[in-house]
């Protein structure tokens, strides 16, 4: 079965499945709770932060977490947007979003992409990385980037 062969019911269904993930990565975020986020990888997935640090397996990815997200998000607020979804498979996809920090110092803007993988009913952050976006009309004439500072 091609990704082409699923009806648009399926896919409208999947499609909002992996939103509802992706609501749940926002406001494990902004409310820095690093288990409910853990919770939506596999074991085996791969993170890239969007400073460039590679994490392998949920071991690495809970104790980096662990680490940064309480307190990390002090004074700012994250927003996601669905910009797009590919069906690699009908189980596999490939997510692109537009990732908004809104910061004391101005608004930073990210593009995650995620490769989700449905396992046992479920969509699982797979394989997924996220890079600051300079010419996003939000931040091409900022002074400095808050989140993705090519410094950092």
């Amino acid at each position: 079965m091609s990704a082409t062969d699923i009806d648009t019911q399926t896919l409208e269904t999947e499609i909002e499945a992996i939103k509802q993930v992706v609501a749940t990565v926002e406001h494990a975020q902004n409310n820095e709770l690093p288990d409910e986020f853990l919770r939506l990888f596999r074991a085996d997935a791969i993170w890239t932060t969007g400073g460039g640090k590679r994490l392998f397996g949920l071991d690495e990815i809970s104790a980096f977490t662990h680490q940064v997200l309480p307190g990390g998000m002090q004074g700012m607020s994250l927003t996601f947007e669905l910009e797009h979804v590919l069906f690699i498979r009908p189980d596999v996809a490939a997510v692109k979003l537009r990732q908004v920090y809104r910061t004391p110092d101005g608004p930073d803007v990210g593009s995650p992409l995620w490769v989700m993988a449905k396992e046992d009913g479920q969509w699982r952050l797979t394989a997924c990385q996220n890079i600051g976006v300079p010419d996003d009309e939000l931040v091409a004439e900022a002074e400095n980037r808050p989140v993705f500072d090519p410094e950092l």
